[in-house]
């Protein structure tokens, strides 16, 4: 089902605080110098009233599910040639890395239409486009949401950034010919061991191939080892909606999403950076360069 067949056609424009902030190489309107758009989807900040005038846990305990940073991991990705775009508003409200209305029939009081009836492997978890929980599993909500509300949180967040991400993408393709979407997240460390002797420091998913090609995975794989971190390849995280949804290499769209260890960079209790945060900060804008200065002619020729 396409995203956006529900939303109506004469939709408002949306109020309140922006949905996702634009960092660009170049102004509005000039050809990217690079086939390179990075997203963050999971890094904002914005918890509105309406939420946690709803919610049984406190801005602290819902931040657990945030990508705490990972907008600052890349701060200076525009300035290095990729078209840049962060979320506003926090996972817990709206996830943009879900379909718009994968939403969980039992976390509303009223009747969801059929199309929003999502039975999925996230949904039964409780993250679904509005998640029931965060990562530990607590219940976020006192009360039963409306489909209103959910309504409200699509039209204001998260239709807004993918129509926004879209653009890039076809920009950044228009400009070369190919877009690379990078889509940035972070993971718990606890995850981030998957059954492994040693955690990985990094999880690139790329949807088992099917979002990018392997050069692209490869490159980006081969950068971050030579930093001398340890990589995965599609475990825990294979890719979510993002990747899925954009990562078309056949159309030259090549997606791949990149999990960082939380424990590289945060104190997972405070949800303050450590010491390590100025060296993974610098080790990505080498991989950023790295990117943006490949030969890329291999996906040209797809």
């Amino acid at each position: 089902m396409n995203a956006w067949e529900p939303l109506r056609a004469d939709a408002p424009e949306p109020t309140g605080a922006p949905a996702f902030e634009l960092r660009r190489a170049v102004a509005a309107g000039e050809p990217p110098p690079t086939p390179l758009v990075f997203a963050s989807p999971h890094s904002g900040r914005h918890y509105p009233d309406d939420m946690m005038a709803a919610a049984v846990l406190d801005a602290h305990a819902i931040r657990r599910s945030e990508d705490v940073l990972v907008d600052d991991l890349i701060g200076r990705a525009d300035a290095l040639g990729a078209a840049v775009i962060v979320a506003r508003y926090a996972r817990a409200y709206i996830d943009l890395n879900r379909e718009a209305f994968e939403l969980d029939p039992a976390m509303f009081v009223d009747e969801l239409p059929a199309f929003a009836r999502a039975r999925t492997a996230r949904v039964a978890a409780g993250l679904g486009a509005i998640a029931r929980v965060v990562s530990e599993g607590q219940e976020i909500y006192a009360r039963k949401l409306t489909f209103a509300e959910a309504r409200g949180r699509i039209d204001q967040a998260h239709r807004p950034y993918h129509v926004a991400l879209e653009q890039l993408i076809a920009e950044a393709r228009a400009a070369h010919g190919f877009a690379i979407l990078v889509d940035w997240h972070s993971m718990p460390s606890a995850a981030a061991r998957a059954g492994r002797d040693r955690p990985s420091d990094f999880v690139l998913g790329d949807r088992f191939g099917a979002a990018c090609a392997g050069v692209l995975t490869a490159a980006v794989e081969h950068e971050l080892e030579t930093m001398g971190y340890r990589v995965a390849r599609n475990s825990p995280y294979a890719g979510g909606y993002t990747t899925e949804h954009y990562g078309r290499p056949t159309r030259r769209v090549h997606a791949l999403q990149i999990e960082i260890n939380r424990g590289l960079y945060l104190n997972e209790g405070t949800l303050e950076p450590t010491k390590g945060f100025a060296r993974l900060k610098a080790d990505m804008e080498r991989l950023t360069t790295a990117l943006a200065t490949a030969d890329w002619s291999a996906l040209q020729a797809d």
